[in-house]
C-alpha cells in the first residue's frame, strides 16, 4: 500500500476485494463495522492494528478481545513485523490480571504501541489517570454488540470521549443475531459507541458475493444422509416432549410475551434463557410446574444433541443418568418428578435407546466376565449412519489420490474433518482407528454368523469399538445402581439424625472404598463407584449428588486412551526402528470447530480434502474465504491455486439440518432489520461540546451550608468506589449522572459517599453466599465500627421480580438456631437476625442498578464530598485510630450513648478507663480532663441520678 499522508508504507495481507475495501473505510473515519461471521474479521483487525503499530509515537488501546484472541491478534502483528522490519513496530501487549500491577500497566501505557486490556482494568485506569485519556491514539473495540448502556465497554468509552475528541474509534461486531431482539438496535450502539455511521457487511453483499464466487469457487459435495429408524422415533419422541412442554407454558403463563416459544426456537441452545429471561419479572408468582419445564427445556434439547452425535451405547448411558437425576427417592410424592416423564413420548425414548444397544433383560448383579458379554441379553449395537459415510468418502479420497494423482499445487494433500467439540473428535478418532478390527472369535457366541463375517470382511464396521463400550457400560450400571442406593440410604439417614456427618452403606463392609481403580487388561482403569457419600443434610440435593458422582465415573482422558483390548503396544515398549514419518498426504486431522482459530488452522494445514462431519454455516465462509484468498489472478501460475473439496455431511430430515438451516434464516433476517433501520435512522450528536452555562449548573452543589445557602462549586459530587465493583453496571450509571467516580482498593465497605456514609453493596446470589461464609456479618461490624451511617445496599436484577420469596414459617426456622449449619433457616429471618444484631445498620432495597444510582444521588445531598486517601486508610493495619479498633465495639456503642459522651471525648474515655464500670464510679474531678466539667456533670448525672435530685447540687 503507497504511504499517505506521511505515513510508511503498510503492506496489507488482505487479498480479497471486500476486505481492502473495509481497510479503507477504517482508515478514512471512525466506523462500526457489522461483518457476517467467517469472512475474516480478526484479519482485517491486525492489519488495522499494524498499521498504527509501525507509524509509532502511538498509543492504541484494544477493548474487549478474548484471550483466544489476543493470541491470534499477538501472533499475525509478530508475522507483520518480521514482513515489515519496521523498527518502530512493538508488537501486542496484553494487560490481564496476570500483569495488573500498577507499575507494569504504567510502563507499557508509557511505551505506547499496541495493547490489549480486560475492560475493567481499563475503566479503573481511565479513572485514576493512571492511564491519561488524552494520550491514547485511539481505542479498537471488539464484540460491539456487547456495548449496551449498562456495560463497561459503553463506560470506557464514554469516559474517553470525555477527555478526548480527537482520538479515533473503531468497532467491529460479527454477531447480529443478539441485535435484534431489542428496540432500535443500531441506533442504541451508535450512541453507546460515541459513533455515527454504521458499515453493514452480510454475506450477500455485493462486493463480498464477487469476491468469494467470482473466479473458481470451492468444490462442495453434499451427502444427505437418512438416519436410522429408531433415531427417527426418537427424535420425534423428543420433539413431541418439547411440544408439550411448551404447551404447558404457553398455558400456565398466557400473560407473557410468547411469540417465540415455539418448536423451532426451541432448537437454539439459547431458548432456555430467553423463556427464563421473560419469566424473571414474574419468576416468584410462577408455579414450581413451570419452573421445573423450564429447566427441562434445556435437558431435551441436550437429548437431542446426544442422539445425534452419541454412540448408541453413550446415549443410553446418558439417558440412564438423565432418568437418575429427575427421578424422585423412594417414598417422595408424584409431583416431584419431572412433568415430561410421565409423557407415552418419554417411555419411547428409553424404550428404543434400549433396543439400539442390547435386547434382552440383564440384572445388575449378573456376574460380567472381561471379554464376552452375558448371555441373558443379545447385542444390537446399531452404528451412527454418518460413521459409514465417513469410512466411503476416505476410502474414495484414498482411491482418487493413489489411481488420479493430480498436479501438484498449494495443498498439501491432508484430508481434515472438521466435528463440533472434542466429544466427537475422540469418538471419530476412536472409530477409524477400530472399523476395520473384528471382533474375536469367543466373542462372537451371540453375534453374527462366521459366513457374514467372512462376506464382510473389507466392510468398515464399529462393532469391535461397540462392544467394548457395551461391556464397560454394563459395569457402570452396576456401579451406577449400587452408589444409588447408598445415595438415597444416605439421604434417610440424614433425615433422621441431621446432626449425621457422615453415612456409610453398610453393604459395603470392609471392602476397600468404592473410589479406588483397578488395573485392566490392556493398561486400561476401570472406576468402581464415586466417592463417599458423606453429610447429605436434604433431599433437594439429589441432583447436585447425583451429577457428582457421574463426573466421578466417567473416564478421564488418560484413561480413554488406554483401551481394554489395546490394538497395538505401549510405545515405551517399541523400538526405535519402529517410528515412521508420516508425509502430509497420509495425514487425517480431527479438529473442532473453534471460531476464528479455524483461519489460522487453514493456512497452516492447508488440507486438499475437508470432511465436515457437523453442518457449521461459519466454517463454510472460512473455506470459501481461503479458497478465494489463494486463487491465482495470473493464468500462467496455477500452482498458486488451492484445489479444495468439501464433503458436507447431514442428516436429512433431522433436527441437525432445521438447527442449520434456522441458524442462517437468523442471521439473515438479522442483517436485512439492521439494514432497513439504518436507512431511516437519524445522525446522532452525542459528542457536542455543553454551553459553559450549561455546564456549571451541571456542577451545583446543592448541599445546604451553615447559614441556608446553596454552595455552587466547580467540582461534580465524588464517590469513592471499590475497584472490585466495576464488574457491576452501578459505577457506569453513577458517572452517567454527572458524578466523579473515584476506584480505590477500599477495606471497608463498596462505596464511600460522605465521610459519614458508606454503603455495602450486595445482590441477591452474593447475599446469600455472604451469609452462608459469615462474611457479612464481619463486613457490618467495620462498617459500625468507622462509619456514623452505614447502609447495606440490597440490590435486584432490573429484568427479575423486585421480591424474595414468601417468608418462610419464622418459628420453625429460629427453632433451629442451635443448629449453626442448618439450612432451614430461609434468607428473610437471616436479615431479621442481621438487623437485631446491628441496629443501627441501615437497609436499602433497590429494584435496579438505575434506581440505585438514584438513590445515591439523593443520599449524598447535604453532605460533604468523601476524601478517598482517609477511605482507603479507615481498616488497614496503619490506620491512625488502630488503638480505637482494638477495643470491643459493644462498650464502645454503650458509652457514646451516654449523655454528655460525643465522638470528640470518648477517644479519651477508650484509652484512659478499662471498663464502663470505672466511668460510672469516676468523680467530677477526674471527668473533667477528660471530658470537660459540664460533659462531665451531664455523665454523673446519668449514673447517679438519685443523688441529683435536688436542683441545688447541680450549681
Amino acid at each position: 500500500m503507497p504511504a499517505a499522508n506521511g505515513q510508511p508504507a503498510v503492506k496489507l495481507t488482505l487479498p480479497l476485494q471486500f476486505q481492502q475495501e473495509i481497510y479503507s473505510l477504517l482508515r478514512s473515519e471512525d466506523v462500526l463495522i457489522i461483518l457476517a461471521r467467517g469472512l475474516g474479521l480478526l484479519q482485517i483487525v491486525t492489519n488495522l492494528l499494524h498499521s498504527y503499530d509501525v507509524a509509532g509515537n502511538s498509543l492504541v488501546i484494544v477493548v474487549g478481545a478474548e484471550d483466544q484472541e489476543n493470541e491470534w491478534i499477538g501472533e499475525a502483528l509478530a508475522e507483520h513485523h518480521a514482513t515489515s522490519r519496521s523498527p518502530l513496530s512493538k508488537g501486542l501487549r496484553v494487560i490481564n490480571t496476570d500483569k495488573a500491577t500498577v507499575s507494569m500497566r504504567e510502563k507499557i501505557y508509557a511505551d505506547g504501541g499496541v495493547v490489549s486490556v480486560t475492560s475493567r482494568i481499563l475503566i479503573v485506569d481511565l479513572l485514576s489517570k493512571l492511564l491519561d485519556p488524552e494520550t491514547v491514539t485511539g481505542l479498537v473495540v471488539l464484540h460491539a454488540e456487547r456495548a449496551i448502556a449498562t456495560s463497561v465497554e459503553a463506560f470506557i468509552v464514554r469516559v474517553f470521549r470525555q477527555y478526548n475528541k480527537i482520538g479515533f474509534l473503531k468497532a467491529f461486531c460479527d454477531a447480529p443475531e443478539p441485535l435484534i431482539s431489542s428496540y432500535a438496535p443500531l441506533a442504541s450502539m451508535m450512541k453507546n459507541l460515541f459513533l455515527r455511521r454504521p458499515s453493514i457487511w452480510p454475506r450477500f453483499h455485493a462486493s463480498i458475493a464477487q469476491s468469494l464466487e467470482g473466479k473458481r469457487k470451492a468444490e462442495v459435495i453434499e451427502l444427505e444422509v437418512p438416519m436410522s429408524e429408531t433415531m427417527l422415533t426418537i427424535q420425534q419422541a423428543v420433539l413431541e416432549c418439547i411440544e408439550a412442554s411448551i404447551s404447558e407454558l404457553r398455558k400456565t403463563n398466557s400473560g407473557v410475551e410468547m411469540d417465540d416459544w415455539t418448536t423451532d426456537s426451541a432448537l437454539h441452545t439459547n431458548f432456555d434463557a430467553i423463556v427464563r429471561r421473560q419469566l424473571d419479572p414474574v419468576w416468584h408468582r410462577v408455579s414450581w410446574r413451570t419452573k421445573e419445564i423450564a429447566n427441562d427445556l434445556t435437558t431435551l434439547r441436550t437429548i437431542l444433541h446426544a442422539l445425534l452425535y452419541y454412540d448408541c451405547v453413550s446415549f443410553l448411558k446418558y439417558l440412564d443418568t438423565v432418568l437418575a437425576t429427575h427421578s424422585p427417592p423412594p417414598g417422595s410424592t408424584r409431583k416431584d418428578q419431572s412433568p415430561w416423564l410421565f409423557l407415552d413420548s418419554a417411555n419411547t425414548i428409553f424404550q428404543e435407546a434400549k433396543a439400539r444397544v442390547y435386547a434382552g433383560n440383564f440384572k445388575d448383579r449378573e456376574a460380567l466376565s472381561s471379554a464376552h458379554l452375558p448371555d441373558s441379553l443379545t447385542p444390537v449395537l446399531e452404528e451412527q449412519p454418518k460413521w459409514a459415510v465417513l469410512a466411503e468418502v476416505l476410502a474414495e479420497i484414498e482411491t482418487e489420490q493413489y489411481f488420479n494423482p493430480q498436479l501438484r499445487d498449494g495443498s498439501n494433500n491432508s484430508i481434515l474433518i472438521m466435528c463440533n467439540d472434542q466429544r466427537t473428535c475422540r469418538q471419530i478418532r476412536e472409530y477409524l482407528e477400530c472399523m476395520h478390527v473384528k471382533p474375536l472369535p469367543q466373542d462372537m457366541n451371540n453375534g453374527a454368523a462366521p459366513h457374514q463375517e467372512e462376506e464382510e470382511a473389507g466392510k468398515a464396521s464399529a462393532e469391535f469399538m461397540l462392544r467394548r463400550k457395551l461391556r464397560e457400560y454394563l459395569n457402570w450400571r452396576r456401579t451406577f445402581s449400587l452408589v444409588s442406593a447408598q445415595l438415597f440410604d444416605a439421604n434417610q439417614k440424614s433425615l433422621n439424625d441431621i446432626k449425621s456427618k457422615s453415612s456409610i452403606n453398610p453393604r459395603l463392609g470392609n471392602k476397600p472404598p468404592p473410589n479406588k481403580r483397578r488395573r485392566a487388561r490392556g493398561g486400561g482403569t476401570i472406576g468402581l463407584a464415586g466417592r463417599t457419600i458423606g453429610a447429605i443434610t436434604a433431599l433437594d440435593d439429589k441432583e447436585s449428588q447425583i451429577n457428582g458422582l457421574i463426573a466421578d465415573l466417567q473416564p478421564t482422558e488418560v484413561e480413554s486412551l488406554q483401551r481394554d483390548d489395546a490394538i497395538i503396544d505401549d510405545l515405551t515398549d517399541a523400538i526405535e526402528d519402529h517410528f515412521t514419518l508420516y508425509e502430509p498426504t497420509d495425514q487425517i486431522l480431527i479438529h473442532p470447530f473453534s471460531g476464528d482459530a479455524d483461519d489460522l488452522l487453514l493456512e497452516e494445514t492447508r488440507p486438499k480434502h475437508i470432511i465436515m462431519f457437523s453442518p457449521n454455516a461459519e466454517f463454510i465462509r472460512r473455506v470459501e474465504v481461503y479458497r478465494s484468498s489463494h486463487t491465482s489472478l495470473d493464468s500462467t501460475t496455477p500452482t498458486a491455486d488451492l484445489n479444495v473439496r468439501v464433503y458436507f455431511i447431514y442428516y436429512a430430515n433431522s433436527v441437525e439440518e432445521q438447527r442449520y438451516l434456522s441458524t442462517v434464516r437468523r442471521e439473515k433476517e438479522a442483517f436485512t432489520k439492521l439494514i432497513r433501520e439504518r436507512s431511516t435512522m437519524a445522525v446522532t450528536l452525542n459528542d457536542a461540546p455543553l454551553n459553559p452555562e450549561e455546564q456549571f449548573l451541571r456542577t451545583v452543589n446543592t448541599r445546604i451550608a451553615g447559614g441556608g445557602r446553596l454552595a455552587a462549586t466547580a467540582a461534580p459530587p465524588t464517590v469513592v468506589v471499590d475497584v472490585r465493583e466495576f464488574r457491576s453496571a452501578l459505577p457506569s450509571l453513577l458517572h452517567g449522572r454527572n458524578m466523579a467516580i473515584v476506584p480505590c482498593q477500599l477495606t471497608v465497605g463498596d462505596y464511600v459517599l460522605s465521610p459519614q456514609i458508606a454503603v455495602e453493596r450486595k445482590s441477591i446470589r452474593d447475599l446469600i453466599q455472604s451469609f452462608k461464609s459469615g462474611r457479612l456479618f464481619n463486613q457490618a461490624e467495620t462498617l459500625l465500627q468507622h462509619y456514623k451511617y452505614p447502609f447495606l445496599l440490597i440490590e435486584f436484577d432490573q429484568n427479575k421480580s423486585f421480591t424474595l420469596d414468601p417468608f418462610a414459617d419464622l418459628t420453625s426456622s429460629l427453632s433451629n438456631l442451635k443448629l449453626p449449619d442448618s439450612e432451614t433457616r430461609d434468607l428473610q429471618s437471616k436479615i431479621v437476625l442481621l438487623t437485631l444484631s446491628f441496629p443501627r445498620l441501615k437497609i436499602i432495597w433497590s429494584s435496579s442498578p438505575f434506581q440505585t444510582a438514584q438513590i445515591f444521588e439523593e443520599l449524598k445531598k447535604q453532605q460533604e464530598e468523601p476524601d478517598p486517601l482517609k477511605a482507603v486508610r479507615i481498616g488497614l493495619s496503619d490506620d491512625e485510630d488502630e488503638g480505637e479498633r482494638t477495643f470491643n465495639t459493644g462498650p464502645q456503642d454503650l458509652l457514646r450513648a451516654i449523655p454528655g459522651v460525643s465522638g470528640k471525648n470518648a477517644s479519651r474515655l477508650y484509652l484512659e478507663c478499662r471498663n464502663v464500670q470505672e466511668v460510672a464510679n469516676m468523680t467530677l474531678e477526674e471527668l473533667d480532663p477528660l471530658v470537660g466539667r459540664e460533659a462531665g456533670r451531664q455523665i454523673i448525672r446519668f449514673f447517679n441520678k438519685s443523688v441529683f435530685d435536688d436542683e441545688s447540687m447541680l450549681a
